[in-house]
């Protein structure tokens, strides 16, 4: 009897397998993709020619504003509430049959994020996300084991590293090529030689550069944007004043001339300047700006220095680079976007880089780079069985 279920067994499984080759002599193959690592509930629907029929993104800023941040019970409730509606309207949008359009299933199986935090009745907490994570996992498990198709798990850093390689087409950035991935959870600058080959160069040893802006923006008590906190900073500090802002303490300088990131120096700097202001509710605009803007200005700059590193780390290998992705929520700052490309005029006038940024609808999370990044996998026929299981610590080095 047990041997007779594991025949059957391996035969419907193989059947999806059948169905991959089946597709790919005949038309485009069509990826139906569902992402729920953090507040955002995401599906859609992308093809191997590289077009996206749908994306759909339902978020919970109204849910998690009073907390400061991401609240895990609350994000995983609504993740629960939303995801039948984000899948049903990713296919309503694209005019798709589950059963006869979508050739194969993915979904972001980790990690987690590693620096989440929000704030409630004045505490820091640290809780982790591999609750919404399972939220996707089990719907897009679901999904495939019942309608007999193929399933693949995708590493959520790689969605974000990879989404230019979709959205950039023809020219798309050259492997050997560094990525610059800053997100909520992650600060990651990366050498990537394949789709699946990636080396670190250099990570956060405390907060990510996301993290940092979403503190400040709630020290200085900044209203939260469609986007978020990090977005209404960025805002804040675009608009202009009339007034001359006064003068602020200069930010440390963390890890000077190493391949590291340290963050937490800054908004910590930040606390110190507003208490020696006073209360943040007496503090006129300019003055909130003019310490929005130097922590802005502080954070970016760590960023040039560690990308200079980490292109001359690869000239020393004999590496040669030309092509430099940056990918994550806080590549859609646009003063970000602005300083790092001047940066790499100063650092090296002669030489052709070229900066690759994704749609910056495409910055925040999605599921759009979900199901590109799962593309190769599928049309390789490397798809995971059903029993699959989260990987809520799982470094991109281990793809």
């Amino acid at each position: 009897m047990f041997h007779g279920a594991c025949r059957n067994l391996s035969y419907r499984l193989g059947r999806g397998v059948s169905a991959i080759n089946r597709v790919a002599r005949t038309r485009s193959f069509t990826v139906l993709a569902i992402e729920s690592s953090a507040d955002d509930t995401c599906a859609a629907i992308v093809d191997s020619s590289r077009k996206i029929h749908a994306n759909v993104v339902m978020k919970q800023h109204d849910i998690h504003e009073e907390f400061g941040g991401i609240y895990p019970m609350s994000a995983i409730g609504t993740h629960q509430s939303n995801m039948p509606y984000a899948v049903r309207k990713a296919l309503d949008d694209a005019g798709f049959d589950i059963v006869r359009d979508i050739d194969g299933i993915a979904f972001t199986r980790g990690p987690s994020q590693p620096n989440l935090l929000f704030f409630y009745n004045g505490l820091t907490h640290k809780p982790g996300m591999p609750g919404c994570l399972s939220v996707g996992m089990n719907a897009a498990k679901s999904l495939a084991a019942a309608l007999n198709k193929p399933l693949v798990g995708v590493h959520h850093m790689q969605g974000h590293a990879l989404t230019p390689l979709l959205t950039s087409w023809p020219d798309v950035p050259r492997f050997p090529f560094l990525t610059l991935l800053i997100s909520g959870g992650h600060t990651l600058l990366l050498l990537a030689t394949s789709v699946r080959s990636f080396q670190i160069l250099a990570t956060a040893r405390d907060e990510s550069i996301g993290r940092s802006f979403d503190k400040v923006s709630k020290l200085l008590k900044l209203k939260w944007t469609a986007l978020g906190p990090g977005d209404a900073l960025e805002k804040f500090c675009a608009e202009e004043d009339e007034a001359e802002p006064p003068p602020i303490p200069p930010f440390p300088r963390p890890l000077v001339g190493k391949l590291a990131y340290s963050f937490s120096a800054l908004h910590s700097h930040v606390n110190l300047i507003l208490d020696s202001f006073g209360e943040v509710e007496s503090l006129d605009k300019p003055t909130k700006r003019a310490i929005a803007r130097a922590f802005q200005s502080a954070a970016v700059d760590q960023l040039e220095e560690k990308l200079i590193l980490g292109l001359e780390l690869c000239k020393q290998k004999g590496i040669s680079v030309q092509d430099i992705v940056v990918s994550g929520g806080v590549a859609s700052n646009q003063y970000l976007r602005q300083r790092l490309r001047q940066c790499l005029v100063d650092f090296s006038p002669e030489t052709p880089y070229s900066f690759i940024f994704p749609p910056v609808h495409l910055c925040t999370d999605n599921a759009v780079m979900i199901s590109w990044a799962s593309m190769h996998r599928f049309l390789a026929n490397d798809t995971d069985p059903y029993s699959i299981e989260l990987r809520p610590k799982w470094s991109i080095e281990e793809l």
